[in-house]
């Protein structure tokens, strides 16, 4: 078994184009758990376990690794991967890295004793897919609303990394921007960036909006407050679980929700691979 050596278990596009990208700088790849995907770029596509562990010193696991706390996530493959003791110990002596690690370590306590990188925790990757979260926001608004983002009345709840990466965005189309923070430093930051500043506790106090952001993971836009919003209002939710936005309330309300998960996967899978890539090269190289 050589040291660069790659063996990417399971995951979707991103983990699939992963793979390629990693293959195409040199390395030897091992795929598993994409039996309806094709490779190229001398990806070694395997349904052995054991046989990519024989050849691989690095493990990548998809984010996240798990959605049930259970088994893998492979949604590409009819085999199912039990995480339990016995998969843990095969993973003795390799470096592990995944997204989203937690879940993962409850299955099994040998998982204290192995080397493993959670590269989802890191921040490079975070900004960098806030981007790609952004973007992907922008292409759901351009499809969903009738008119143009240029002059829309557009509010971002919220001013982490997503968030300022949608208010620079939107800027640059030339929509006129709103940004919400609860935080005094937060708020200062938004007119900085050239945007208008509301507190997030007055959103619809502070007036209307063709379209809405959503990036806070909490439940802001409940019935109370989606009953003050416009006819026609568009709101997408970018939050994580359990988001921001009350589906059920909207849908018998006169305004459209749509939530939008895992956007970088989604959108623009080959450049959050990209981004997934650097990120663990960087972790290896420190």
């Amino acid at each position: 078994m050589e040291q660069n050596t790659f063996g990417v278990v399971g995951g979707d596009q991103r983990q699939a184009a992963l793979a390629e990208s990693i293959a195409a700088d040199g390395y030897t790849v091992y795929a598993l758990g994409f039996d309806r995907m094709e490779f190229g770029n001398g990806v070694k596509k395997t349904e052995d376990l054991d046989e990519l562990l024989r050849h691989c010193a690095q493990i990548i696991f998809p984010l996240p690794v798990t959605t049930d706390g259970k088994t893998l996530n492979m949604p590409y493959s009819v085999q199912k991967i039990v995480l339990d003791d016995l998969f843990a110990e095969k993973l003795s002596g390799k470096r592990v890295f995944g997204g989203m690690m937690g879940k993962l370590y409850k299955t099994s306590e040998l998982w204290d004793e192995l080397e493993t990188h959670d590269y989802f925790t890191r921040e490079e990757l975070a900004v960098k897919n806030a981007i790609l979260t952004a973007e992907g926001a922008v292409e759901i608004a351009m499809r969903e609303y009738p008119g143009t983002i240029s002059g829309a009345r557009c509010l971002v709840a919220g001013f982490g990394r997503i968030g300022k990466a949608l208010s620079l965005i939107l800027r640059g189309l030339h929509a006129e921007v709103t940004a919400s923070a609860r935080n005094r430093a937060d708020l200062a930051w938004i007119e900085v960036f050239g945007c208008r500043a509301v507190h997030t506790d007055a959103i619809f106090e502070s007036g209307q909006y063709d379209l809405i952001f959503n990036t806070i993971p909490a439940r802001i836009f409940s019935r109370k407050e989606l009953a003050k919003a416009q006819r026609g209002t568009i709101l997408i939710d970018l939050a994580s679980a359990p988001g921001g936005i009350d589906f059920e309330a909207a849908a018998k309300l006169p305004v459209h929700a749509v939530q939008a998960l895992s956007l970088p996967g989604r959108a623009a899978p080959k450049a959050a691979a990209e981004i997934i890539k650097s990120t663990i090269y960087n972790m290896m190289e420190e």
